[in-house]
């Protein structure tokens, strides 16, 4: 009796916080069968792993060990940019860098390691000594530059906890995320003081720099039909200026 996949299955079904009887409505399965999985009683198929991973929102990653641990091959590569059927990949991000400027934009990987900067970002970065293969998560937590030149850092600080526990959350409790939770946590000075009344469209981080500040916005994008692991990981922060002295300040340069 196996019951490695059956303890990983509960393991995200608790996650997820579904009952059984949820997860085998959701699945057209019934509650007894998601039992004798757990259990090991049942060994399951090919697609009734990936019908459930799908269900519980499993990253790709976690849905690779869950396969393994039925005693199945892996469904997802994880290729690097670099690899030659990457090449439209590599295009469409340069094309969102690019277009970006003279507004800042970062790629980053599923741990908030940069992977590629346009020429704003760049630019905004080095003065605080950050650049590609370093972690911006690591950066706002302990770099003492990063730190001087955010005008409203715990604010900013706050806001970034929030986001990357939710991430982790989603990734089943990603070991690196998790220890950089850590680290942005102990990194607030005092709590962020409640706001009254309606909250604004959007939280601005604002950066001093050459005696000026840059106030931004920023969305994110990822690769929504990506099959592949680190694609499916890889996210671009868009920043936009909140303010029309950043714009002006940003396209004269």
């Amino acid at each position: 009796m196996n019951t490695a996949f059956g303890t990983a299955l509960k393991e995200w079904r608790t996650q997820r916080r579904m009952s059984q009887l949820d997860l085998g409505l959701s699945a057209n399965v019934s509650a007894r069968h998601i039992s004798f999985l757990e259990t090991g009683r049942s060994r399951p198929s090919r697609s009734m792993v990936l019908q459930l991973c799908e269900e519980l929102e499993v990253p790709r990653v976690s849905r690779n060990h869950l396969l393994t641990a039925a005693g199945l091959a892996p469904a997802y590569a994880n290729r690097n940019l670099s690899e030659d059927d990457m090449a439209p990949v590599r295009q469409a991000v340069d094309w969102m860098l690019e277009r970006q400027d003279p507004f800042p934009a970062i790629a980053m990987d599923r741990h908030w390691t940069i992977v590629k900067l346009n020429r704003a970002s760049t630019m905004l970065l080095a003065g605080m000594g950050v650049g590609i293969g370093d972690s911006m998560l690591m950066a706002v937590a302990a770099n003492e530059q990063i730190k001087a030149a955010l005008e409203n850092y715990d604010e900013v600080l706050h806001h970034l906890i929030c986001r990357v526990r939710t991430e982790s959350a989603h990734l089943g409790g990603d070991p690196v995320l998790e220890n950089a939770l850590e680290k942005l946590r102990a990194a607030r000075s005092n709590e962020v003081p409640e706001t009254e009344g309606i909250m604004p469209a959007f939280i601005p981080a604002r950066y001093r720099a050459g005696g000026a500040v840059f106030s931004f916005f920023s969305t994110f994008s990822q690769f929504g039909t990506a099959e592949d692991i680190a694609l499916s990981e890889l996210k671009i922060e868009l920043m936009f200026p909140a303010d029309e002295q950043t714009r002006s300040l940003l396209e004269s340069l």
